[in-house]
């Protein structure tokens, strides 16, 4: 069994250095999203004698750990919760069944289905974020009106492959979404990441329930790292909310411009 081959006599040094990247990754994804692309590597590399499985070991075993920083993060923002909560009622289904998909993808079918397109999703993404007041003017969607159907339709559809691709690895999912819902009618970035945090937090749940029924969590690093995950979503949404909105919007346009070039280098750069 993989698991047994991992020591249990890990450095302290190694747990503290998760539960720092666990840190940063919580308070990341309550601001914005990314925070996978800190506890991915460091857990990838915590099982590089895991074999084959070291990528979805870790995975699972990330997924895990940063769920209780966006549950963090939701009770950070309870108030622009309540204010968006028609939003997010409408879009849990969808939320929910992108990622049981999603998941069952990472666990049932060989990894690097979506790997190629990574790179380009979040760049899309960062880059609808950036134009998004033009388009929001050209199109009538308001922030302050109510979203027309069509809208409507296309945010539950594009909430669904999200959650999709939230499920079956996860990084930039918050730049995604944060790209898609002001369409929905929220009225500031910091509703936005409320229902952002809320979402995130549903794709995540039902992901972690089936990495645990696969035996995909490695329990010793994924409590110590929730612990810290907790911390870091409640202090990065709690600082973001007293940022001013157009401080926040620069933060995420930075993050999920820097991740797609992550991503980007991952795949066709030439490191030595």
């Amino acid at each position: 069994m993989i698991l047994g081959q991992l020591t249990l006599d890990e450095p302290i040094v190694l747990v503290l250095l998760l539960c720092l990247a666990a840190l940063i990754a919580g308070a990341i994804n309550s601001v914005a999203g990314g925070g996978t692309l800190l506890t991915f590597p460091a857990l990838l590399s915590a099982f590089k004698h895991a074999g084959d499985s070291a990528g979805v070991l870790a995975n699972g075993t990330s997924t895990f750990a940063l769920m209780p920083g966006s549950l963090a993060g939701s009770f950070a923002y309870r108030k622009e919760v309540y204010a968006c909560r028609k939003l997010i009622l409408r879009l849990i289904a969808p939320s929910i069944l992108g990622g049981t998909l999603g998941s069952l993808l990472v666990t049932r079918f060989p990894p690097g289905v979506f790997k190629a397109v990574v790179p380009w999703l979040i760049l899309l993404a960062a880059f609808l974020f950036l134009i998004q007041g033009p388009i929001k003017r050209w199109t009538g969607s308001g922030a302050h009106g109510p979203p027309g159907p069509g809208a409507v339709i296309g945010v539950i559809v594009g909430q669904f492959f999200i959650a999709v691709y939230g499920g079956y690895f996860g990084a930039g999912i918050g730049i995604l979404m944060l790209s898609v819902l002001p369409f929905m009618g929220t009225k500031s970035i910091h509703e936005t990441n409320a229902a952002k945090t809320i979402l995130a937090a549903f794709i995540n749940a039902v992901t972690v329930v089936v990495f645990i029924i696969e035996g995909k969590v490695v329990w010793k690093y994924a409590l110590t790292m929730a612990v810290a995950a907790t911390v870091g979503g409640y202090l990065g949404a709690h600082f973001a909310r007293r940022l001013p909105a157009s401080y926040v919007r620069l933060l995420v346009i930075a993050i999920g411009f820097g991740l797609s070039a992550y991503y980007l280098w991952k795949e066709f750069g030439n490191p030595l």
